[in-house]
């Protein structure tokens, strides 16, 4: 196509997107008719309109797209990301079931999960913290402690693991998110409040989601705003249960090749979870996550 571009989106809200060019250059862009909406980290090619404005022709083919979705709808967070940094607090307290379907949802699509654990100089609720997070460290999930107010430690301790990377941002309302991006991102702040008086949002910049690029040694950090749900009824039954990679050694043992491993005589799964060999919470929400499928199912 004569003219076109090759670019990444680099912030969204609603139909508005900014892409980024191999020059460093920005455009204002729209997706050509009703298209299903292109993310946040999506490579796309474009067709410039004017000095800076332009139309997405063509969404490139993707890595990765982590979204989330009820019964009423789907929200994307982002495309080709390599790591999900999910953000927890000691307090106020946060949500395992939140925290297991992120989790979830990042394995399923093939991205390595990082749980960032905020606010550690509140040291009385530290203990149970740590003993609420065991069994996703016994599964080999990184957690990093730390206290985004503190910018010298944030950077010391989350440099080295975002380098080269593209991350996405990603927790419960509440956790401290924010200030753990400005502390990541100085100018943060200030590029939030370009890109909202650029796309004429007013104060409504937390319902966006943007990218930024990290300052030395470099990476990309993608936020998004905060959640109090994290709906997976998008997945199969095939996907969640990639979204829960300790039962792997198990399947192996299961009777039966199509065993939904419930209550199918002959469960690997079933058994090594009598055994204690799999933590009956994440077992649990294995099921809740089946049952929210089935039942979507099931509506249309």
């Amino acid at each position: 196509m004569t003219g076109a571009l090759e670019g990444r989106i680099i912030a969204a809200h609603g139909r508005h997107y900014t892409v980024e060019l191999p020059d460093d250059s920005v455009r204002k862009c729209f997706p050509r008719g009703k298209k299903t909406g292109p993310a946040v980290g999506d490579l796309v090619r474009i067709s410039p309109q004017g000095k800076d404005e332009g139309a997405i022709d063509a969404v490139l083919p993707r890595r990765n797209l982590l979204f989330r979705s009820d019964e009423m709808r789907s929200k994307q967070f982002a495309a080709n990301v390599d790591q999900l940094l999910i953000v927890i607090a000691v307090e106020p307290t946060f949500s395992d079931d939140l925290t297991g379907r992120a989790l979830t949802g990042a394995w399923s699509a093939g991205i390595e999960p990082l749980i960032i654990l905020n606010k550690i100089d509140l040291v009385a609720g530290l203990p149970a913290a740590r003993a609420r997070l065991a069994p996703i460290q016994a599964l080999g999930v990184p957690v990093v402690e730390l206290c985004a107010q503190d910018h010298d430690s944030v950077r010391e301790l989350l440099a080295p693991r975002l380098t080269g990377r593209v991350n996405l941002l990603l927790g419960q309302s509440g956790m401290g998110k924010s200030t753990l991006l400005n502390s990541l991102i100085p100018d943060a702040r200030a590029a939030t409040r370009e890109h909202s008086t650029a796309l004429d949002m007013g104060r409504h910049t937390t319902t966006s989601t943007r990218l930024y690029h990290l300052p030395a040694p470099g990476g990309d950090l993608i936020d998004s705003p905060g959640f109090q749900a994290f709906g997976l009824q998008h997945l199969s039954g095939e996907d969640i249960l990639r979204g829960f990679p300790e039962f792997q050694p198990h399947i192996e043992s299961c009777r039966f090749y199509n065993c939904t491993h419930r209550h199918e005589p002959g469960c690997g799964v079933v058994a090594a979870l009598s055994a204690g060999k799999i933590d009956p919470s994440r077992y649990a929400l294995y099921e809740r996550l089946l049952a929210e499928n089935e039942a979507t199912r099931h509506r249309y």
